[in-house]
């Protein structure tokens, strides 16, 4: 799929239209090669492992690699001929014990082909082989009385016996083996594959499969297992572990595949073992592996689902610059709704949303000063003008568009306050209920389509500026009914009950409090007024 898609190069498909794909480990064909991360596979005789799906773990095993083997890592032509002229001098790396030095012919060829052995046995997870290795050369340096080179080999036994301790062993038989299972639902499903190597759990791919709707889990865990091994390249393992079993059919056909595939390798096999474990530790790794697919699969639809808003968020924005003629996409968008009971506790809030997405840190509510009675155009007009003079206007950004919560009135007041501002800032106004939009230069107001990305987003807007002003409204009209209950206890004035209410909390806190805390909080006399009010029998008695 990912070839295809880059020789055909689909209009929908994005995702790997470039020319990225999975990450591939090379060991390079050419006279003291050089490990190195790429990309790009080129048939020059070079070594291949691979592909990986995460780079991280990719970066780990070159990290290891370079802290037990001091392999160069420059780029120089280190040909027989150039080395010979002396035409190249050693780096920091050899003065800091990273290289030896091949450059300037320090390090002999046959040595460090000896090194690139080690590395290809540990790339194929034969830790126990590479360490048995070594072990053999370090002897025999110190039979040779070569002990400085023979230290050397044993510090690096010692850090790659460290690196095997790290890795968890999960059989007691050595064998190498490959576990694979599935999840999916609906659409999308992800394999895992676990790769034991000498009974030890060296670390785990995944592939993610489109279209798996319908298809059963035995064709979904054998299109698993083809594509592993036809596009990774690895080594076949002693046995392959299935989640489930699959039938005769495509079990032989598998097997014939896999077998074609290792003599490819220059390493025949007989037969490939599929056998699906049912008790055991075996069947626990079966386990761990589904448990994984699952996980993998649920986080991958959680970031799909998250495209896929950030996709509607986007096309709203678009939209919406389109119907408005706007100059530019309203990446940032401020909405404001009134809120007040009867003309009391008149409160208005401002949401801000960036790239269609609710900044909350933006956020801001008014408690309104001048307006007297229900007269909501008042309120805006105190509120943005508010908004876009004074402190606030230096604090926040202006905004792409402003939305304002009512009809033509209310957008009257905003093009008024936004014009004596000396401000150029695009501004509509969204009726409720019937979700008319009113603007500065239409006569009467249009609908959108119930179904219109540029409507949702608006109404998103409106509905949250409006629950910011209600909740707002609602917790006023509560402090002073609350503030009320506490004035009406002679001696207890507008200031004391504020001070009482910020440090208990609440009115029943108040009622509960004992004498010493209504001592600590208020004051003697205080104190004794409150709670002979809550207690009048206690204080009697």
């Amino acid at each position: 799929e990912n070839n295809l898609i880059k020789d055909l190069k689909p209009r929908y498909n994005v995702n790997l239209k470039d020319d990225k794909t999975y990450p591939y480990l090379v060991i390079t064909n050419e006279p003291f090669p050089r490990i190195l991360i790429t990309r790009q596979v080129k048939k020059d005789g070079s070594t291949w492992f691979g592909p990986y799906t995460e780079s991280r773990q990719l970066r780990a095993i070159l990290d290891l690699i370079g802290s037990i083997f001091p392999l160069r890592s420059c780029k120089l032509r280190l040909s027989p001929e150039n080395i010979a002229r002396g035409k190249f001098k050693v780096c920091l790396d050899y003065h800091i014990h990273k290289c030896k030095g091949p450059c300037e012919g320090l390090l002999a060829e046959e040595e460090y082909l000896l090194m690139i052995g080690e590395i290809t046995r540990l790339l194929k997870g034969k830790t126990s082989a590479t360490i048995r290795s070594l072990s053999e050369r370090m002897l025999f340096f110190a039979k040779e009385l070569k002990f400085e080179q023979a230290a050397e080999l044993k510090s690096q036994i010692d850090s790659l016996k460290r690196y095997a301790e790290r890795q968890k062993v999960v059989t007691n038989d050595n064998l190498d083996r490959d576990v694979f299972a599935i999840a999916s639902r609906d659409d999308d499903g992800c394999g895992v594959i676990f790769k034991i190597r000498e009974g030890k759990l060296l670390g785990s791919e995944r592939l993610y499969m489109n279209n798996t709707e319908g298809v059963g889990t035995n064709d979904l865990l054998a299109r698993v297992v083809e594509r592993y091994y036809l596009e990774t390249g690895d080594l076949l393992p002693d046995e392959i572990f299935l989640q489930t079993e699959l039938p005769d059919e495509d079990k032989e056909a598998l097997e014939s595949l896999l077998i074609s595939k290792s003599s490819t390798e220059g390493k025949q096999k007989k037969s490939i073992r599929l056998t699906v474990p049912l008790i055991g530790e075996k069947a626990h790794l079966i386990q761990l592996c589904q448990e994984n697919a699952r996980h993998h699969l649920e986080e991958y639809l959680i970031q799909k689902q998250k495209r896929g808003e950030a996709l509607r968020e986007h096309s709203g924005l678009l939209a919406l610059t389109e119907l408005l003629h706007l100059p530019r996409t309203p990446n940032r968008i401020e909405c404001f709704d009134n809120s007040h009971f009867h003309g009391t506790d008149y409160v208005s809030s401002m949401v801000s949303f960036v790239q269609g997405k609710a900044k909350k840190s933006d956020y801001r509510k008014f408690k309104l000063k001048t307006v007297e009675g229900s007269d909501d155009y008042a309120a805006m007009h105190e509120v943005l003008t508010r908004r876009y003079s004074g402190t606030l206007s230096e604090e926040l950004p202006l905004p792409d568009l402003i939305v304002v919560d009512g009809g033509k009135g209310q957008l009257s007041t905003a093009v008024r306050v936004l014009a004596a501002l000396k401000l150029d800032i695009p501004v509509i106004g969204l009726a409720k209920r019937i979700e008319e939009i009113f603007t500065p230069n239409t006569a009467d107001p249009f609908n959108l389509p119930k179904t219109s990305p540029a409507l949702k987003l608006i109404q998103q807007l409106r509905d949250e500026a409006h629950r910011f002003a209600v909740t707002y409204h609602r917790k006023l009209r509560t402090e002073r009914t609350i503030e009320t209950e506490l004035t009406t206890i002679q001696g207890v004035g507008e200031k004391t009950a504020q001070k009482l209410l910020r440090h208990f909390g609440s009115v029943d806190r108040i009622r509960e409090a004992g004498i010493d805390e209504l001592r600590a909080a208020a004051g003697n006399k205080t104190a004794a007024l409150l709670f002979r009010f809550y207690h009048p029998v206690e204080e009697s008695s």
